[in-house]
């Protein structure tokens, strides 16, 4: 059984840093991916940026970002400890939302992957993240 959790998040000053932690467990394929999404409230879920973690070194380690956070997120792996890591920096109040990771064990892309959560079978519990102005 996949199981993801999240930490990592709190609350933040414009400007300001957080790294949020995804730790994986159960996987079971060779080639998966990660997403990170968040949804804040009374707004749709949307995604972040994605990661994939395969033992094809061509595709291992290709990544995605949302328009808004390139430049300004993160996001890694390592594969030794299964976790997943989303460096948040230049924090601005809209990026406050509860933010989420996911799994997909398709093997698609994280370019096609990470424009509808729905391609993502697993999920964690969310974390906080707060910035205020």
């Amino acid at each position: 059984e996949v199981q993801l959790v999240e930490s990592g998040g709190g609350l933040v000053q414009a400007g300001g840093s957080l790294r949020l932690s995804c730790a994986a467990s159960g996987f079971t394929f060779a080639d998966y991916a990660i997403g990170w999404f968040r949804q804040a409230p009374g707004k749709e879920r949307e995604g972040v940026s994605c990661i994939s973690i395969s033992d094809d070194t061509y595709t291992d380690g290709d990544t995605h970002y949302m328009g808004s956070v390139k430049g300004r997120f993160t996001i890694s792996s390592d594969n030794a400890k299964n976790t997943v890591y989303l460096q948040m920096n230049s924090l601005q109040p809209e990026d406050t939302a509860v933010y989420y990771c996911a799994a997909d064990t398709s093997g698609y892309e994280c370019s096609y992957l990470l424009g509808d959560s729905a391609h993502f079978g697993s999920w964690g519990q969310g974390t906080q993240v707060t910035v205020s102005s």
